[in-house]
């Protein structure tokens, strides 16, 4: 029997200037694994010199977006006041609940360069009783996160627990997310102990009890059964998942909330300025057109 219950492929989104990502949640298979109702693979690219990612002030609702680095630096800055720098092995934790903005942009130094950027940006939806929670910002440096190690395989917990280890990042619910490197070869039992649970290859090749996994797609695995995961060459793959969300969530743009009616407001907020501003930078991404 197969430990795949379901496969999910990546769709290429432009996100503007020609920078683009792989896409593979939310899906029409599986619109979350665990809390996760979002996933974009960004890179590996480099940038020209003298330019870099300028993503503008845009809100959020409903959700925490957790950014995670392989290469390079973003510059997070949101309606809080926070101003971060995130680098590779770091974690970003920004809690929207009801209602947050902030801007992502290359730090000026790594633009005289000219800019590498690889990495991985998640969505996580809020349980119900946390929708509308105070927006919060945490940044979790890679010393603070746990390090696992088995033979020939390297893991870092980034939020939740795993392998008997736990992040400190803070989370909502039971939450599984784990970057893992292996080197050619080497196995990694995958146990049963999460409700949900997906594997997402970064590069490399790496098998699942025997069946070759896509670069860039994901694996959704069959709930309750371990599985085994085996690299035929070095490779580095994602684990995430958990308890699953506590029901359908409806999605529009940068937004994720339990009614149509949330997202409504939400996008009259922004269309009528009335998010909070991100200090400084008086630029903004407009709402797109909106299904009426």
């Amino acid at each position: 029997m197969s430990a795949i219950e379901h496969l999910l492929k990546p769709h290429i989104r432009d996100l503007g200037d020609g920078f683009t990502v792989s896409r593979v949640l939310p899906a029409a298979a599986a619109q979350t694994v665990g809390p996760f109702i979002f996933f974009d693979h960004m890179g590996p690219t480099v940038l020209p010199r003298g330019q870099g990612l300028d993503v503008r002030p845009h809100p959020h609702i409903g959700l925490a977006t957790v950014t995670y680095l392989f290469e390079g630096e973003i510059l997070h800055h949101d309606s809080l006041g926070s101003k971060q720098v995130i680098r590779p092995g770091d974690v970003n934790w920004m809690t929207a609940g009801k209602g947050i903005a902030h801007s992502e942009r290359s730090p000026e130094v790594a633009r005289e360069a000219g800019p590498a950027l690889h990495g991985i940006q998640t969505w996580v939806a809020l349980p119900l009783e946390h929708e509308t929670v105070e927006p919060s910002f945490f940044h979790h440096p890679a010393a603070t996160l746990p390090k696992l190690e088995r033979p020939g395989v390297r893991m870092t917990v980034i939020a939740g627990d795993a392998f008997g280890a736990e992040a400190p990042v803070k989370v909502f619910s039971r939450t599984l997310y784990v970057a893992i490197e292996l080197e050619p070869g080497a196995t990694l039992e995958i146990p049963p102990e999460h409700a949900q649970r997906a594997v997402y290859p970064v590069d490399g090749v790496v098998a699942l009890d025997g069946e070759v996994l896509p670069e860039r797609h994901m694996a959704v695995l069959v709930p309750g059964q371990a599985a085994t995961l085996t690299a035929e060459a070095p490779a580095r793959v994602m684990l995430l998942g958990g308890d699953p969300t506590d029901g359908h969530r409806f999605i529009f743009w940068n937004f994720v909330a339990s009614s149509k009616e949330a997202i409504e407001a939400a996008s009259q907020r922004w269309e009528d300025d009335r998010f909070p501003r991100v200090p400084g930078e008086d630029d903004r991404i407009p709402l797109p057109p909106r299904k009426r």
